[in-house]
Formats: structure tokens, sequence, C-alpha cells
């Protein structure tokens, strides 16, 4: 049975591989600031900024089956640098925007038999990493969040968050734009290799398809095994 699913942000990244992997058996609503990337079959995009707009929710249909939130950050810095609005701004898009999103389209989400909503934390999250002082309290908070919702609203909802490692997106390039930054990156990791865009949509699909349908309030941690083991 095709699934109505809203993805906040899907034209690039992680988003624009959710996106290619469920179209075709679903109906796909994107609301994202631009529609660049969006000529796929079954894609609907609704134009929208997490963090300046209203969603219009008269574009989705009366029922959605899953919600999926990829706008992010990544202030990777000393934190005697960071200064306060940074943590504003990081909080403002990794969290206020999907908690403005999400709260949007509940009543949508509430015809669905049994709704998916998936949001995406970091491994900085689990693991205390130098740098990450900023990203890692706001996906904290998503964590919280994700607990929190999924306690509330079962088992009408299940809500999950994946929290992933440094992943090769236009988001982390700056990171990862050279041979010699992502050889060093891979080393890093257990398994010898960053993850790819593709490696988090396959389980955002897996969150939102009815495989997952015992599962709920989980953060699972795709992270190429650097968040649990050490190895040398």
């Amino acid at each position: 049975m095709n699934k109505n699913i809203l993805i906040i942000g899907g034209s690039s990244g992680i988003g624009k591989a959710v996106v290619e992997q469920l179209q075709g058996d679903n109906n796909i609503y994107v609301a994202n600031r631009s529609s660049d990337n969006l000529d796929l079959q079954k894609v609907t995009h609704i134009p929208y900024d997490a963090i300046n707009d209203s969603l219009d929710t008269s574009l989705l249909p009366e029922q959605l089956d899953g919600f999926v939130y990829c706008p992010g950050s990544i202030n990777l810095r000393p934190f005697r640098g960071l200064k306060p609005e940074t943590f504003y701004e990081d909080f403002k898009i990794n969290v206020m925007g999907a908690i403005k999103s999400l709260q949007a389209v509940l009543k949508k989400l509430q015809q669905s038999e049994q709704a998916s909503i998936v949001f995406y934390s970091t491994v900085a999250v689990q693991t205390g990493m130098p740098f990450h002082a900023s990203v890692a309290a706001s996906k904290g908070a998503i964590e919280g969040l994700t607990k929190s919702l999924a306690a509330e609203y079962a088992p009408k909802f299940r809500v999950n968050a994946i929290a992933p490692s440094l992943t090769d997106t236009p988001l982390a390039d700056k990171f990862l734009n050279n041979e010699s930054k992502l050889e060093k990156a891979s080393e890093r990791h257990p398994l010898k290799s960053i993850g790819s865009a593709e490696d988090i949509a396959e389980t955002t699909c897996f969150l939102l398809s009815d495989k997952s349908k015992w599962m709920t309030g989980q953060i699972i941690h795709l992270d190429g095994g650097i968040g649990n083991l050490k190895t040398n």
C-alpha cells in the first residue's frame, strides 16, 4: 500500500537519498526552500523554510503516514570560540524547526493507522567528542524529544532517531573535500569508511516501513562502529 510521506528538507544529501529510495512506491511530499533535484515521479514540492516560514498544510493530503526532518547544522569549533548565538542558531534549525514542522502536521499524522516519525541525531551525543559542543547540545535535545514523543504518542505514532557519524553529504563537504581529509576520516572508524547518504536513507526507509512496526523510542547508532568500538 502506498504511504503518504512528508520529508522536510529533501533536495540534497540524506533527504534527497530518502526521496530517491521511497519514490515510485509512495506519495512523497518534500517541504523545502528549493525544488532543485526534485524532478521525480510522485514527488510534490512545497516551498518551505523550516526556520522562517509556516508550513502550508493545504498542499498535503488529509492523511500522512510518515514524517522525516532533515535540516541540520555542523559547527565543529572549540568551545571557547563558540558564541552563544551559535548555540541558538543550531538549536533553532536542529530542534525548533523539527518541533514547529511536526506540530503543523500532527492532525494529519493522527489520521494514519500508525504513523512513523524519523529524526536525525549524531554519534557525538552518546560519545563525547571535542569541538562538538554546539551540535551535540542540540542533537541531544532531539534524542530527548524522540523518546518523549514515542512515549506520549504510542501506539498511534512510532518515533525513532538515527545517530550517524560523519557522512558524505553536502553539509559535511568542508570536512571531506579532499582525499587526505577523506582518508583520515575513514581511518577513525572501525569499519575504515565513512557513511554515505544512501546508507542513512536505507535505515530511514526501514523506519518508515511496516518492517519496523515493533520499534519505537530508539536511537539507532549508524556510525561505522566509532561510537562503541575501540580497535587500536
